[in-house]
């Protein structure tokens, strides 16, 4: 089957591509130049059957393996090692993150320790910690779960399609965007955009409370199953049984509702969710009731 070159596909066959590679867990090119691995294969299969065909090469191993094709074409520049990743005990990585977030007296230093944290293996497979912005003042504060492959490239919570989606969805409400606060429970995306493990939230999770500590929102915007689930401590249910509902975050009110990926990729979520953003205004000045 002939290879086509990507720069001669059509927009909508470039278009199915990509889309194919998203959803393969696909977030970047792990090469600096492309490596036709069919050749490496039929240079590999044939230097084996070489080597079984010729006894020569059983009494002068090192000249044989000197004479052998490479497994990989040549490159310029040799791409530098990459440090070895260090795995820590999950145990001592919650405690490691509970002190550093108690330690924190600003959003700008959690925010900072956030970045220097090497307990959560998470964040060896991912591009960018991805933790918070937007105003670390505001009164309204937006959670969501995991970042996605948008928000890993950008290093910025809520980027691409489904940040676009959020500020519709607060200007609905009369609320900018970049004058909310806006994190991820989760500061690192997971590999292939899978869900984080019971340990991994464990070990990011004080981070999120203590932010929430220090800023004191008046009120929050749950996004999505897994962080409604996990700041709500809902033992059953999913978001689709728990949006629309006021629940307390260390006394902090939040009120849960579907996160903007979700309405992308299911538009019939957004009738629910425009529910949910119209009770959060209504009663964002008043006390919610919750239930």
């Amino acid at each position: 089957m002939d290879q086509i070159p990507a720069d001669q596909l059509l927009p909508d066959e470039l278009a199915a591509l990509m889309h194919f590679y998203a959803e393969a867990g696909v977030g970047w090119l792990g090469e600096d130049e492309p490596i036709d691995r069919f050749a490496e294969f039929v240079a590999l299969s044939s230097a084996k059957k070489e080597a079984r065909t010729a006894p020569a090469a059983l009494e002068q191993p090192q000249q044989a393996s000197a004479e052998r094709p490479s497994r990989r074409p040549e490159r310029a520049e040799a791409r530098p090692a990459a440090p070895p990743a260090v795995a820590i005990p999950d145990a001592e990585a919650v405690e490691a993150a509970v002190r550093l977030a108690a330690a924190a007296e600003s959003p700008e230093a959690l925010i900072e320790a956030v970045n220097g944290f090497g307990g959560c293996n998470l964040r060896n497979s991912a591009r960018n910690t991805v933790f918070a912005g937007g105003d670390l003042s505001a009164r309204i504060a937006v959670i969501g779960g995991v970042p996605s492959a948008d928000d890993d490239r950008e290093g910025a919570p809520f980027s691409g399609p489904a940040g676009v989606m959020l500020s519709r969805m607060l200007a609905g409400i009369g609320l900018d965007s970049a004058s909310v606060l806006s994190f991820n429970l989760i500061p690192w995306r997971t590999p292939g955009d899978r869900a984080p493990t019971v340990r991994e939230v464990e070990i990011c999770l004080p981070f999120g409370m203590r932010l929430l500590e220090l800023v004191r929102p008046q009120a929050v915007l749950v996004l999505g199953n897994l962080p409604v689930r996990v700041l709500s401590k809902a033992a059953k249910g999913s978001i689709h049984s728990l949006r629309g509902k006021w629940f307390d975050i260390a006394d902090v009110p939040g009120l849960a509702t579907f996160h903007p990926q979700e309405m992308i990729t299911a538009p019939t979520c957004k009738g629910l969710a425009w529910q949910d953003i119209l009770r959060f205004r209504a009663e964002m000045d008043a006390p919610p009731q919750r239930g």
